[in-house]
């Protein structure tokens, strides 16, 4: 656990024994039996959920909720849900809020709150939804499926970049030349998962293998033993019917490094 992870765990855990204690006295009496205690709404309520806030804004505005997401274009919103109003919960005088495992503070998620100091150990989960909201390319018109993306096919404009866990292509020299995966709808910012190089080499086919080192490069004929797009890497078969990779480039060519 990391020391800013402890903090903000500390910090909601005194938020929500501060709410709790401002309740009525009867509360902070050890219960007779769960369901005897009333449900957790109103100020209660209010209390976590408000508290939750805290806790999320402050984590996602430490960077924690899109590892290796480049944080700065973007615009983060962040809304707590509520718990759900039939639940019997025991007074606790520290609440622990913990991601579950899988879980991360992008698109829709979870944030779990576990009672670690009352009579009655509890564990109870708030929506949370995370939204990034920044610059993006968003198609024009619907794109049929293997159809080659041109650059006049889409328009920046804002997305939310956390409303799928494929990663938004800022770049347009990532997806134009790129061929649609599957059916793209108008209105759609294009993200990772949506494109694909475009298959320039098919397997079977003949082609000129390159390899060389410093200085040098040898030529001989092969065959392509996978399809592959400009860059990608493939198997091919040499002359002596080894089989080796190398990187495509072009429809009959394909380079390997010695």
């Amino acid at each position: 656990m990391t020391r800013t992870h402890s903090f903000f765990l500390r910090r909601l855990a005194a938020a929500l024994g501060l709410g709790l204690a401002s309740l009525s006295p009867a509360l902070g009496q050890a219960p007779a039996g769960v369901a005897s205690l009333p449900g957790l709404n109103g100020d209660m309520g209010a209390d976590f959920v408000s508290a939750a806030q805290h806790w999320v804004d402050d984590a996602v505005a430490q960077g924690r909720g899109a590892a290796g997401t480049d944080m700065a274009p973007l615009r983060m919103e962040v809304s707590v849900g509520t718990l759900d109003s039939r639940l019997r919960l025991a007074p606790c005088a520290s609440v622990e809020p913990y991601l579950p495992p899988g879980q991360r503070l992008w698109g829709r998620s979870r944030l779990g709150l576990r009672c670690v100091d009352g009579a009655v150990r509890w564990n109870v989960f708030l929506p949370v939804t995370v939204k990034a909201i920044g610059p993006a390319w968003v198609l024009r018109d619907g794109v049929a499926p293997g159809a080659v993306l041109q650059a006049g096919d889409a328009v920046q404009a804002e997305a939310d970049w956390a409303a799928d866990a494929s990663p938004v292509v800022a770049d347009p020299a990532r997806w134009v030349g790129q061929v649609a995966t599957r059916a793209l709808s108008a209105g759609q910012p294009i993200r990772q998962s949506m494109v694909r190089t475009q298959q320039v080499l098919q397997a079977g086919a003949a082609v000129r293998i390159l390899a060389g080192g410093r200085g040098f490069e040898v030529s001989t004929e092969g065959q392509a033993l996978s399809a592959g797009g400009v860059g990608e890497a493939v198997r091919v078969r040499m002359p002596n019917g080894r089989i080796a990779t190398g990187q495509v480039v072009d429809a009959g060519t394909v380079r390997m490094a010695l």
